[in-house]
């Protein structure tokens, strides 16, 4: 049994981290119905193909880490290492002879060998960078990873758009729509919304620039 293992929303200022792996016996069958890289793909043909991977991959688990999970683990942890812990529990759930991971270490051994080191079964682990453009089984789990994140932020927009009436954007740190909707949020209320990464930089920066404005106004 092989599986693939990627990630989706590792640098947003708003929303989850969501992690997915999948098990399946035959590549083929992924070359057959044309996986690929999820960032090369519109929102539209990933939520086509990840129906198409759900229906012939023999397992699928996917984790998702809150923005407040994100922040509490960032105390004591890195970026980097929560990924290692994300992408450990799925592995271990899937229980694979051979992993495929898509490293988020610059050295993408060392991302591969921090994962095994966790593993009590012996899993072959091969890391790789841009593992999801290269091995067709981790481009079909870097579409479900994906397409759940992008579920989850409608789920957000939906709920924060009720208390103010403006769009969220993508919830990465340089869409000048999250920015405003950020920073409009913070002028309102005061705080930050909920379901955003206090631990962010862009996240202190809005809020300390509002509460600086504040006191000038004294």
């Amino acid at each position: 049994m092989i599986c693939g293992v990627d990630e989706a929303g590792r640098g947003p200022v708003i929303g989850p981290l969501v992690i997915a792996g999948i098990n399946i016996l035959d590549e083929s069958c992924l070359h057959n119905i044309g996986v690929k890289d999820s960032k090369k793909l519109t929102p539209q043909r990933r939520e086509i193909l990840s129906r198409e991977i759900t229906k012939v991959a023999d397992a699928i688990e996917i984790v998702v880490i809150t923005a407040s999970d994100i922040d509490d683990m960032r105390k004591v942890m890195t970026l980097n290492e929560i990924e290692v812990h994300g992408f450990t529990k799925v592995v271990k759930k899937l229980k694979p002879d051979v992993c495929y991971v898509d490293a988020a270490d610059v050295n993408d051994t060392r991302f591969g060998n921090n994962i095994k080191q966790y593993l009590s079964k012996k899993t072959q682990i091969i890391s790789k960078h841009k593992a999801d453009d290269i091995y067709p089984i981790v481009s079909a789990a870097s579409i479900i990873a994906k397409t759940r994140r992008d579920e989850e932020v409608r789920k957000i927009e939906n709920q924060l758009t009720k208390r103010l009436n403006l769009p969220l954007g993508s919830g990465y740190p340089a869409d000048p729509i999250t920015q405003n909707f950020l920073k409009s949020w913070v002028h309102r209320y005061g705080t930050l919304p909920p379901h955003t990464r206090h631990s962010w930089k862009t996240a202190q920066t809005i809020l300390r620039s509002a509460k600086t404005k504040t006191l000038d106004n004294f």
